[in-house]
């Protein structure tokens, strides 16, 4: 049973740079580029907020704050979640991490409030399926006083104690995070992870001090290497020098005293008690070549027992599945288009209703692997059509185009909103602009 992992972490600043890795402006060391498409954003973003930063900035604004944020004030909490590298793997094998993530987003908003959780994404083009949260530390009760401001005896005008106040400090308590830890271990039990160990003095390091630490290792490694290898260079030439040493005579005598040694052990094998000894070990050893030949052919025998009944099950299933594409033409079409859904970015409980049929409306950011990026779009009409020229043929649309040519369409958009036009004429075999 492995662990579920929570960790918080107070950002500075606007935390641009951990924007920039989340959403991978730029790409990571760690990270496989040819996965990254497959990263999920969780939370669909405000009108008109673009991207983690905007988020977050947003909720400030909208949070009914009385008192100017500090320049030091921490205005966002990181918050991993994850789990044992092996257990996260089985999680995504047995088709349950979209459920995984669902439960995290509830247990996120449960537990800091839903207008505080601002961005969510899933990353799965790391080692391990995880899940970076924003919490903006927006909080409703009323602050502590300092033992200081406690013994001063003068009356001012009390300030409404249930307004809201930007605060990582009352929602990052040593009680509180512990509590974090106990229900969110409660919330994972389904997916057989436990809490870590209470009490522990393992502690976590930051994602820059893990790769200064990783460089150093690599570094110690490398002079480790560089010492052996002089090392054994050293030894090779000693080893070449004594051998070079040795003379003809000595060679001569350690010969004869092999050969000699080697006749009394001859004569002894003949002569003592040792024949009868070697001769009971050899029977013993018949004896277990033949109860091995016994077990392996008992072996071949289940195996081939095992085959069949693997090809029986295997062609039993090919037939039922026969069945079920005859019984239902589109259902090959219908998991292309899932597929390409799930590619794209859509949200799950949207991918359900275009399945069942009909025109759907949605608003959420879509990742073209053509153009390298996503594009939000608000209200707009996705629906599985058929393609009139081809029986039995299905293809997904965006307000009445198909997909690959409404991202085109975006895209181009996308341009003439920083000022590049495109007006595109035939000269020869080129274009020009």
């Amino acid at each position: 049973m492995g662990y579920a992992v929570l960790h918080l972490e107070k950002a500075s600043g606007t935390d641009s740079a951990m924007s920039a890795h989340i959403e991978r402006t730029i790409s990571p060391k760690n990270a496989d580029p040819k996965r990254t498409h497959l990263n999920r954003e969780l939370i669909a973003f405000p009108h008109g907020v673009r991207n983690r930063t905007q988020a977050i900035q947003h909720r400030l604004d909208n949070a009914g704050l009385q008192r100017k944020i500090g320049k030091n004030q921490v205005r966002a909490i990181r918050v991993l979640l994850t789990g044992s590298n092996e257990d996260m793997k089985r999680i995504e094998a047995e088709g349950r991490l979209g459920d995984w993530c669902d439960d995290n987003l509830e247990w996120l908003r449960k537990t800091y409030g839903k207008e505080n959780i601002v961005s969510a994404v899933l990353h799965l083009d790391e080692t391990t399926p995880h899940i970076h949260a924003t919490l903006v530390p927006i909080v409703n009760t009323e602050r502590k006083k300092k033992k200081s401001e406690a013994q001063v005896k003068k009356n001012y005008r009390k300030k409404n104690p249930n307004a809201s106040r930007l605060s990582a400090d009352d929602v990052m308590t040593r009680t509180k995070l512990k509590e974090y830890q106990n229900t969110y271990a409660e919330t994972m039990a389904k997916y057989g992870l436990q809490r870590g160990i209470n009490g522990s003095e393992a502690r976590h390091i930051g994602t820059s001090q893990y790769y200064r630490e990783l460089f150093a290792k690599n570094e110690q490694l490398k002079e480790n290497i560089d010492e052996l290898l002089k090392k054994q260079t050293d030894t090779e030439k000693k080893l070449s020098q004594v051998k070079s040493e040795v003379s003809k005579e000595k060679f001569k005598k350690v010969k004869a005293e092999m050969g000699a040694n080697l006749m009394d052990g001859v004569n002894s094998l003949f002569i003592g008690s040792k024949t009868k000894r070697q001769q009971a070990e050899i029977e013993e050893l018949k004896s277990e070549n033949a109860t091995l030949k016994d077990e392996n052919s008992s072996l071949k025998t289940q195996l081939q027992t095992l085959q069949k009944e693997y090809k029986t099950a295997t062609d039993k299933l090919q037939a039922e599945l026969k069945k079920i594409y005859d019984l239902f033409p589109n259902l090959r079409e219908l998991l292309s288009i899932e597929n390409l859904c799930q590619q794209v970015g859509f949200a799950k409980e949207t991918i359900q209703r275009l399945l069942r049929g009909g025109k759907v409306s949605f608003s959420e950011r879509l990742f073209s692997s053509e153009h390298k990026r996503r594009f939000a779009t608000e209200n707009s009409i996705a629906q599985i059509v058929k393609i009139p020229d081809k029986p039995g043929k299905l293809r997904l649309t965006i307000d009445g185009v198909e997909i690959t040519e409404w991202f085109r369409l975006k895209y181009r958009e996308f341009q003439r909103s920083i000022g590049i036009d495109w007006a595109e004429r035939s000269v020869g075999r080129g274009r020009k602009i």
